[in-house]
């Protein structure tokens, strides 16, 4: 089940890891780029609403991934480079230091993995970011004065 954690005038969203994995199965990968969009989208308007935006675009995040997939393995391997990236970059802003490592070279492995040899099974890069995504936020909580969450009625 989700958890919807609000900040300043921002909600992100706890899920559980192997729920997205679980969920792109499934969901024959749609799952997996819905949720791509999302936690883009929700870096970008956590940073901004602690006055340091990363200026990252959600949709070209996601366009990275598909249909860009189709383009010899490039825009999937840097989107998810600068993804992880960007959840450093977060995590610093939170805590100043890496509260859960997320290594955008591991990251990028993940996705050759994924893209080249296991298909839909390896996706696993999911589970490695949300792990690190919900340690995140829940640094986050304990920091600031977050409201108390609430449990949300969808998986997304």
């Amino acid at each position: 089940m989700a958890e919807d954690i609000h900040f300043e005038g921002v909600s992100v969203r706890k899920r559980h890891p192997w729920g997205v994995w679980g969920l792109t199965l499934i969901t024959l990968g749609i799952y997996g780029l819905v949720w791509w969009f999302r936690i883009n989208r929700e870096l970008r308007d956590y940073s901004a609403a602690v006055g340091r935006p990363l200026d990252n675009n959600p949709h070209l995040a996601w366009l990275a991934i598909f249909p860009g997939i189709f383009l010899f393995f490039v825009p999937p391997f840097f989107t998810t480079v600068y993804t992880a990236r960007r959840i450093r970059a977060v995590q610093d802003m939170i805590a100043g230091r890496q509260i859960q490592e997320v290594d955008s070279w591991i990251s990028g492995i993940l996705m050759a993995v994924y893209v080249f040899i296991l298909g839909a099974f390896g996706w696993f890069i999911g589970p490695y970011m949300q792990g690190a995504l919900n340690a995140m936020w829940d640094e986050a909580r304990e920091r600031s004065s977050a409201t108390p969450p609430t449990t949300a009625s969808s998986p997304y």
